[in-house]
């Protein structure tokens, strides 16, 4: 009995999982695990996926309060709450999927949340007393220079491998497994909305119409593919279409996960807790960071014009 328990609580792990060819490697021996017993519990308990993830904006924006401070164990305390509050950001997708609680404000606010933890450690660093860089100490103006382009940059990077795995996961798993959006729709659902009966909705609704539009033109191959497909397949895209796909886009996924919170957050920890110089998260984000997006960018969009050029032979 025990032991169907124990194969019960696998599958439904494995369930829980967006899949094997978008998950990074540390969040599966390390966050999706944590992650799927805060969801277990959170079941439990009948709370919602979007409470989790309002409680990890807090405990996010407790991490930033951390940074501010020159001190070696409470920034250890920031790292514990970033980790503490990623795992909540884990948790809430997992159990929508073990639930099927999905909805759009849910993906929204798991955008916003990560969003809002980093604004308060790009401010908190800044507003730090030492920066152990003479330079910076001298010009105060010049790391809230390099924070703003870092976090344009940042904006960006996590956009684009949003659109990516989302894409990825329409071939994968069809419309129900994936959250790929359409600009056009979002904007008319928007203009449908009213603004004295649904102010905060339809507030909400035009920023991330504005988000999707920002990621279709910064991908413009997709989207013809997007529209070629749609209109020779509509809804019934070949499965050995779909299979092309994936091996194609697989090997792009690794940097997707690179553009996503690990990396960046291992960054953020060495800078602040080892090198004692946080500004240099700032310049990893606009250099390094950088350099892997216009790669994957590149990338992706000359696999999309190879595919749209397939399908036009085929026709």
């Amino acid at each position: 009995m025990a032991r169907s328990k124990i194969q019960q609580l696998r599958d439904e792990y494995k369930g829980s999982l967006k899949s094997s060819d978008t998950e990074e490697w540390f969040d599966l021996i390390f966050y999706r695990p944590i992650g799927f017993c805060w969801a277990v519990l959170a079941r439990k308990a009948g709370i919602h996926p979007n409470a989790i993830t309002i409680a990890s904006i807090f405990i996010g924006i407790a991490s930033g309060i951390a940074f501010y401070f020159d001190n070696f164990w409470i920034n250890c305390i920031g790292v514990l709450l970033l980790v503490w509050a990623n795992s909540y950001d884990s948790a809430d997708g997992q159990l929508a999927r073990m639930t099927g609680q999905y909805s759009r404000i849910g993906r929204i606010l798991d955008g916003v949340s990560s969003d809002l933890w980093f604004v308060a450690i790009y401010i908190a660093i800044c507003l730090r007393e030492n920066y152990t860089s003479a330079f910076f100490m001298d010009h105060r103006w010049a790391i809230w220079l390099l924070a703003a382009l870092a976090g344009i940059c940042h904006a960006q990077q996590a956009a684009m491998a949003d659109i990516y795995r989302q894409f990825h996961l329409f071939f994968l798993k069809g419309k129900s497994g994936s959250e790929l959006e359409d600009a056009q729709a979002l904007w008319k659902k928007y203009h449908s909305m009213s603004w004295r009966k649904e102010f905060w909705g339809k507030l909400v609704m035009g920023f991330y119409a504005n988000y999707t539009r920002t990621q279709e033109r910064c991908t413009p191959r997709m989207q013809a593919l997007r529209r070629l497909l749609n209109k020779k397949y509509h809804d019934h895209i070949p499965q050995s279409f779909a299979d092309r796909f994936r091996e194609l886009s697989r090997p792009l996924m690794k940097y997707t996960n690179i553009l996503s919170f690990n990396v960046r957050s291992w960054a953020l920890f060495i800078s602040i807790l080892v090198l004692r110089m946080p500004w240099v998260y700032f310049a990893f984000e606009v250099t390094v960071m950088n350099v892997i997006l216009l790669y994957m960018v590149l990338r992706h969009e000359k696999m999309c014009k190879s595919l749209t050029d397939f399908v036009t032979k085929q026709s």
